[in-house]
C-alpha cells in the first residue's frame, strides 16, 4: 500500500466528527470529504480502493476509517481504535503497514535509539479511565511489542500553600 498525505489535511478543519449521515453503498468519496473534511492520511489498496483516515486524537481518542471502493463509493465507516482491532496485531508477525491499515496513523511516534526501536502511540477511550496503546517497531518495520498503559489522572495547576 502507498501512503499519501494531502497537504490540505494540514489546514482543513473537520466538518463532522464521526461521519453521521454517510451511508455505505450510497455515499461517494466526495460526500465523505464534504461531511468529514480532508482526510489526514489516504492508504491505497491493491484492489484499487482506498481508506481515508480521520483520527480524532488526542482528545477524541478515536480514529475513523472510511473505506472507499475503486468506483469512489463508501464501503464502510468504522472507528478503528477498538480492542478487537488491537488484538489483530501480532508481535514478530505484523508489520508497520498492517498497523497503519488496522489502526491508522499514530498520534505520536517516539524513537528509542538505545533499543533500536520506535514506538507508535494511540490514545484510547477505555472507561472508566483512558489508556494509551504503544506499538513498538524494529528498524525492519516489524511489530515487536504491543501494550497499553493507563493514563495518569490530569491535575490542575499547583499553587502551593502559604
Amino acid at each position: 500500500m502507498k501512503l499519501v498525505i494531502p497537504a490540505a489535511a494540514l489546514i482543513a478543519g473537520c466538518a463532522s466528527y464521526s461521519g453521521s449521515g454517510l451511508v455505505p453503498g450510497q455515499s461517494t468519496i466526495e460526500d465523505v470529504e464534504a461531511v468529514m473534511g480532508a482526510p489526514t492520511v489516504v492508504r491505497e489498496s491493491a484492489d484499487g480502493g482506498r481508506t481515508l483516515w480521520y483520527p480524532r486524537l488526542p482528545l477524541g481518542r478515536e480514529s475513523f476509517a472510511a473505506r472507499i471502493d475503486r468506483d469512489g463509493t463508501l464501503v464502510s465507516l468504522e472507528q478503528r481504535l477498538t480492542a478487537q482491532n488491537i488484538a489483530r496485531l501480532r508481535p514478530n508477525q505484523s508489520t508497520a503497514d498492517d498497523v497503519l491499515d488496522i489502526l491508522g496513523p499514530p498520534f505520536r511516534v517516539y524513537q528509542y535509539p538505545n533499543m533500536n526501536r520506535a514506538a507508535w502511540e494511540y490514545q484510547l477511550r477505555t472507561p472508566p479511565s483512558n489508556t494509551s496503546l504503544y506499538v513498538q517497531l524494529s528498524p525492519d518495520r516489524v511489530v515487536r511489542e504491543v501494550f497499553q498503559l493507563q493514563d495518569l489522572p490530569s491535575r490542575g495547576p499547583s499553587f502551593g500553600s502559604g
